[in-house]
């Protein structure tokens, strides 16, 4: 069985946006809803970079595309990037991004707003729906680890605006045991970037906030940590039960979390 790795830092590179920031300018400071450089694709350049880090954590984990409907991974140990099924305790919900090996133990949705006119309508929704995820997955599944990144073009928020949006993020964030708010997201990434250059905002949010890109991945390493270490398919012996170094150190006390699935 693969061994646990660290989480590299998820880093989306400035080539990789610039198309979109193109096409939004030439739409008129917007991003149509179908072709290769729609609001949904950019989306999932961050599920891919995402999606990609999580592998390699979890020891080199194959990536797979799952099926919409299916409530299983189709193989037994997998990174799903696409439309992951999960039935929460309030509605079935596709994510993004999953990792499901005996029940959700990670879960992933991008959200992007990508015109002024969308921000303003949809801005309560957003929070509405991150907040409404995380509870589905985490009223079910409380050990799972459940994160978001909210993607924005830096020009369709207004200071205030982008004020009160991280502040509301940060109260979201940071879950910090599988007793701690059902509501609230393990990790939470806010993500600005310019049409113009593609560049990803390097000062905003503040570096003491949790919301920094460059954190998502040691907040996400260190819930599913202190979580799932020792228990298989990480570090498991033959048999089946944790190696007896892993137990020592990550699961004296603990309970088995799939008596919670």
């Amino acid at each position: 069985m693969a061994q646990l790795q660290k989480m590299p830092p998820v880093q989306v590179a400035a080539a990789d946006l610039k198309p979109f920031g193109d096409t939004w300018t030439a739409q008129g400071n917007k991003l149509p809803r179908g072709g290769d450089t729609s609001s949904s694709k950019l989306g999932e350049v961050f599920d891919k970079k995402v999606g990609q880090a999580l592998a390699h954590m979890l020891g080199g984990a194959e990536i797979v595309v799952p099926k919409g409907t299916a409530l299983h991974p189709s193989k037994p140990d997998c990174v799903e990037i696409g439309p992951c099924r999960i039935v929460g305790g309030i509605r079935p919900q596709n994510f993004d991004v999953g990792y499901r090996p005996d029940g959700p133990r990670f879960a992933f949705d991008s959200k992007t707003l990508n015109d002024d006119k969308s921000i303003r309508k949809n801005y309560q929704n957003m929070i509405n729906d991150l907040a409404t995820e995380a509870t589905t997955v985490h009223t079910r599944f409380p050990y799972a680890v459940v994160a978001f990144m909210v993607v924005l073009p830096t020009p369709c928020l207004a200071p205030r605006q982008k004020d009160a949006l991280t502040r509301t993020l940060e109260r979201l964030s940071e879950r910090s045991s599988p007793i701690d708010q059902v509501h609230k997201a393990e990790a939470i990434a806010l993500v600005l970037w310019d049409p113009a250059t593609g560049e990803i905002d390097p000062n905003w949010p503040s570096e003491d906030s949790p919301l920094r890109l460059e954190k998502f991945s040691e907040q996400v390493e260190r819930a599913y940590v202190d979580r799932f270490k020792g228990l298989p398919p990480h570090g498991a012996d033959e048999d089946g039960t944790a190696g007896e170094d892993d137990s020592a150190e990550g699961n004296a006390g603990a309970e088995d979390p799939s008596e919670h699935t």
